[in-house]
């Protein structure tokens, strides 16, 4: 293990516990010292660091529970349990791919393309609980990826008879027991609701295992909090549709997550923001100030336990309902503690704008505040909050007047009856006044032209076409998906045409993501560029259905393989971050900051220049199966932590991240071509706001666009979301890239929607088309021909890969 790898590892083990939950506790844990230990349950051999797709990283090593517990010196009594489970797995894997490779059969495909993310669910078995000692965890262990989503089953959302069995005895059997949950999103607890302790470790990258130790042992404690809310499969609301191969109607508006819950008075098992420690927390009564539209909460937070411990500190605010309907409270801010000792105190500084709380309202296309009582609620959950203060605003504040954008779904979104009362309002509150005129309005150009870049004009047509395409020079590029388009860095997802030197214009390389750099671990170089060795940029979790012609192809063309001879083995292993949600759960932007510069050193040493990555779509529905690389159902939250990710990886020298899925990608099912029909009220307060954040607080240098329609049209066609919104109203300046595949799209025989167009995604303002091929060169020149595209817009979308890549490549000069 080279030194960097060491020190990184080293620099996140301090990390992990900050995402990790404690939903239960009956003080029975943290352990005093290592010993005798009883470890069933899938999680603890097969531990699962992060999720299938492009979250999979390639990693030199990963540390499984049965191998973090063995490190910090527990002696394992189970290993005959573990032992039979193996067996019971493997007849499982081998059951599963011949039911992928009979999927494929029926749908005329590969297995490779039907076993994106396909995941196996966890079978049934039958075996002793004898392991020895008076401690006992069970890691019950789920993934999911991108292709595919999860369902409502047992072995997936729901447990299996097995699980629910064991986990009830291991309750019952053992003095000190601790159910360990090593998956990505919620799994209905209903039928173990009964077990004292409970964990949600997550998916914390390449030391799991070693976390999980830590954590029992005390070493490190518990602060995570949770970003999404977690209820048994009957709690959560079916109002609005999922998964739907054409249309999936967002019936429920704003009312996602904990708007629902609270709004409704529907109790979860474990609400947003939910989390304990291995002690306990008083928060006195916060100091609310008002500065013209500024609101600064400062809470003392006292540790009152016997431990050390973090508190999360949340603001919430319940706006009133007038023109617009409004959600019982939004989340408004918030802030952790460092450290506090037994007895320590620390003063929570939070702070926002009352504007940022505005709502939109689409028949007058503004942005509104409406006059009356803002309740400044304090607490640490979405269900544990007190008012602190009353603001009383006086008149109507329009923040920001905008276009019409996105469309009209077929539907008017869902609203409570009526609203669920605010609650005691303590006598003694603070009431302060705020007036209108101290909350400015905001002013939109959106027909100024961007900033200029002479090189472009003096292009001809088909350079400008290529510089709006990906390179594709790869003799591979219809496996792009999978990582081996670039010929710069081996297993990089892509990068921009190298066609352009000799006008000075070099290339971006890119990527992916989301849980760190995805790249082949070893790689040699010949004349022709770098050459991955086996099968490294294909995805783990897919490289059992790579057929054998492919496998031949990928010899013969440099894409895998052994070294030929006289050619020397080079390494580029990554780190494996905490998946997105985890690190979403640490409620903490400075450790957020810290992982992404860790991120930006590893692309200086590979030569990467955007790295595809943070995701931040919302989880709209625990069904999404790339839920787990997203951070959370609360915009804010998505925002702040991808704003922190991409400041951390920008403050790397000529280093950049690409936000993505642009925008309301919140399924995998059909996921290119299925149509989000969507209010434009809920598109921007909710699955646009978040992106909205990260580009005002942290300027990303792109954004990927998502491959689903919305209300009726590709996302990546759609100028008005493109140009007026992304670019105009957020000020974003970098580069719009489409999602990989554009024209090998893999959409359902059963969709009724087109897939998207080249001429028309660069007419939008999309300035690159990914991965890139020969096709999307003519496709744009026959845009441009027909009129759907013109040459001023081309030369725009060049300039900006111009101007990027000038940019990202002036440190290396």
């Amino acid at each position: 293990m080279q030194e960097y790898e060491q020190q990184h590892l080293q620099a996140l083990r301090g990390m992990l516990a900050d995402c990790a939950v404690l939903l239960k506790t009956n003080g029975a844990f943290p352990l005093e010292a290592p010993g005798p230990i009883a470890a069933y349950g899938p999680g603890v051999r097969y531990t699962v660091r992060g999720g299938t797709g492009s979250g999979e990283v390639n990693v030199r090593r990963t540390i499984t529970v049965e191998q973090g517990l063995a490190e910090a010196g527990f002696t394992v009594t189970t290993r005959a349990w573990l032992d039979g489970y193996d067996a019971v797995r493997a007849d499982a894997r081998k059951k599963f791919a011949g039911e992928v490779r009979a999927r494929a059969r029926a749908h005329h495909t590969l297995a490779l393309i039907e076993s994106m993310g396909a995941v196996m669910n966890e079978p049934d078995y039958a075996l002793p609980l004898d392991g020895a000692g008076d401690t006992a965890v069970y890691v019950l262990a789920r993934n999911s990826g991108e292709g595919a989503d999860r369902q409502p089953i047992a072995g997936d959302i729901l447990l299996t008879p097995s699980e629910i069995r064991d986990i009830n005895a291991l309750q019952a059997q053992y003095a000190r027991f601790m159910l360990v949950l090593n998956v990505g999103g919620p799994v209905d607890l209903g039928p173990v609701a009964g077990v004292e302790n409970i964990l949600l470790l997550s998916q914390l990258g390449s030391q799991t295992g070693t976390a999980l130790a830590d954590l029992l042992l005390g070493r490190t404690f518990p602060s995570g909090k949770l970003a999404t809310t977690w209820a048994d499969w009957s709690e959560y609301p079916r109002i609005g549709e999922f998964g739907d191969l054409n249309d999936t109607r967002y019936k429920e508006g704003v009312y996602v997550g904990y708007r629902w819950f609270d709004s409704t008075g529907r109790r979860a098992r474990f609400p947003f923001g939910f989390g304990l420690g291995y002690t306990s927390f008083a928060m006195a009564r916060p100091a609310v100030t008002l500065d013209g539209e500024t609101v600064t909460v400062r809470t003392q937070v006292t540790n009152t336990g016997s431990r050390p411990g973090k508190e999360v500190v949340q603001v919430y605010v319940s706006v009133p309902a007038g023109r617009l309907d409004q959600p019982y409270q939004t989340l408004a801010a918030f802030g952790k503690t460092g450290t506090l000792a037994p007895g320590g105190a620390e003063v929570a500084e939070t702070a926002f704008r009352l504007s940022e709380l505005a709502g939109y309202d689409a028949g007058r296309s503004c942005w509104v505040l409406e006059p009356g009582e803002y309740l400044v609620r304090v607490g640490s959950s979405s269900v544990d909050t007190a008012v602190a203060a009353v603001l009383t605003l006086d008149a109507e504040a329009v923040t920001l007047r905008t276009r019409p954008c996105g469309g009209s779904p077929d539907f008017a979104d869902w609203k409570p009856d009526a609203p669920r009362p605010a609650g005691p309002v303590p006598a003694d509150a603070p009431r302060l006044a705020v007036c209108a005129g101290a909350i400015p309005c905001g002013q939109v150009d959106y027909d100024s032209p961007g900033p200029g870049c002479p090189v472009s004009s003096e292009l001809s047509s088909e350079q400008l076409a290529l510089l709006n395409v990906g390179g594709f020079d790869s003799a591979l590029g219809t496996l792009s998906v999978i990582g081996t388009a670039s010929r710069s860095v081996a297993g990089a997802a892509g990068e921009t045409t190298a066609a352009l030197k000799a006008q000075s214009i070099p290339t971006l390389v890119m990527a992916d993501g989301p849980a760190g750099l995805r790249l082949t671990p070893q790689f040699y170089r010949d004349e022709k560029g770098v050459h991955g060795v086996g099968a490294g940029g294909v995805p783990a979790s897919m490289a059992d259905f790579i057929p054998a012609p492919v496998r031949l192809l990928m010899r013969l063309t440099g894409g895998g393989g052994a070294a030929p001879k006289g050619k020397a083995l080079e390494e580029q292993y990554a780190t494996a971050l905490p998946i997105g949600t985890a690190l979403a759960q640490s409620f903490d932007t400075a450790l957020a900051e810290r992982c992404g510069r860790l991120v930006g050193s590893e692309m200086e040493r590979f030569g990467v220049h955007l790295w595809l990555a943070p995701a931040l779509n919302i989880h709209r529905d625990i069904r999404c199966g790339r839920n787990f690389e997203y951070f959370s159902e609360d915009p804010l939250v998505s925002g702040r932590l991808a704003a922190a990710l991409t400041r951390g990886v920008q403050s790397c020298a000529g280093r950049g991240v690409t936000i993505k899925h642009f925008a309301a990608n919140n399924q995998e099912t059909n996921r290119m071509n299925s149509n989000s029909q969507i209010s434009q009220r809920a598109l921007r307060e909710i699955y646009l706001r978040g992106f909205g954040i990260c580009v005002r607080e942290a300027a990303p240098h792109a954004v990927m666009t998502a491959y689903n329609l919305i209300n009726g049209v590709h996302v990546s066609e759609r100028r008005d979301i493109i140009e007026d919104i992304l670019r105009r109203e957020f000020g974003f300046t970098g580069i719009v890239m489409t999602d990989w595949l554009v024209r090998f799209n893999m959409s359902s025989p059963q969709s009724l929607h087109r897939k998207a167009d080249v001429a028309r995604i660069a007419a939008a303002g999309g300035d690159l088309i990914m991965p890139g091929s020969r096709s999307d060169v003519k496709d744009l020149l026959a845009g441009l021909k027909s009129g759907v595209l013109t040459r001023s817009q081309l030369e725009q979308n060049a300039q900006r890969v111009i101007r990027k890549a000038w940019e990202l490549n002036a440190p290396l000069r």
